[in-house]
């Protein structure tokens, strides 16, 4: 039975049963049975067994990805998408759970200079502003680019990558507000939104991740006046404002 752990958490309004269903949904008519558990820190870890196996292994790996199990996979000079943790934790730097659990959990870290670099134009902003202004809560989703690989010494030294600067440059540019939702499906999400009375006021819902979306706002809609009429319908999340004119204010 083949398993694998999926670059995805499971957290917030969510069940061990509900993304078994979702992974069942994904692989369509592929003739294979899904059981879905959770690891350290919440990993999605998930046994996919059938005739159609290695098809829909290929199938979720293109959708979610792989995460890196072991220490010895992350490598200098290559990307990996994982997971900001303890995001309230440190003012020094951020951290970014990259689903290491062997031999031990690791964590790969962002310090605060490499993100006023790459955020906010190298000013001296704190990092729990920073984190504010950009929705860097725990369990968003982050591409980082590692520069520093030691697992002996239990250090994973990164840094944005250029795909994520860019998307939040874009998110900038595009000078819409977002409503950033941590914790629930896209349908639930979007539900909530039609639900609320406020679906006109709303460009479209975006994906982030499994468990991760982005509320896109229309012109003049203020994102942070959504959250209690959408954030009473979705329990056990945690939700945030990206606004381009509050960056644009304060740190470009």
């Amino acid at each position: 039975m083949p398993t694998v752990t999926l670059f995805e958490k499971l957290y917030g309004d969510s069940s061990v049963k509900s993304v078994e269903a979702k992974l069942q949904a994904i692989c369509g008519d592929l003739k294979v049975l899904i059981h879905a558990e959770t690891t350290v820190r919440g990993w999605i870890r998930v046994n996919i067994e059938g005739e159609d196996e290695v098809a829909a292994i290929s199938l979720v790996e293109k959708q979610f990805g792989l995460a890196p199990t072991d220490a010895t996979q992350v490598k200098e000079g290559f990307v990996y998408r994982g997971k900001i943790v303890y995001s309230q934790g440190n003012s020094a730097e951020m951290y970014v759970d990259l689903g290491v659990f062997f031999p031990s959990s690791l964590a790969a870290f962002i310090s605060l200079q490499h993100l006023q670099a790459q955020l906010v134009d190298g000013r001296k902003m704190p990092l729990q502003r920073i984190a504010k202004l950009f929705c860097l809560l725990d369990n968003f989703p982050l591409e980082v680019l590692i520069k520093y690989a030691e697992p002996s010494q239990r250090r994973f030294l990164a840094e944005l990558s250029e795909k994520q600067i860019m998307l939040f440059n874009d998110w900038i540019n595009s000078n819409l507000e977002r409503v950033i939702v941590l914790g629930a499906f896209f349908e639930k999400v979007e539900n909530a939104v039609k639900e609320s009375g406020h679906f006109r006021d709303v460009v479209e819902v975006e994906s982030l991740g499994l468990l991760e979306q982005s509320i896109v706002c229309k012109v003049g809609t203020d994102a942070a006046g959504l959250i209690p009429k959408i954030g009473k319908r979705l329990p056990r999340t945690v939700l945030g404002v990206f606004s381009p004119k509050e960056i644009m204010r304060y740190a470009v």
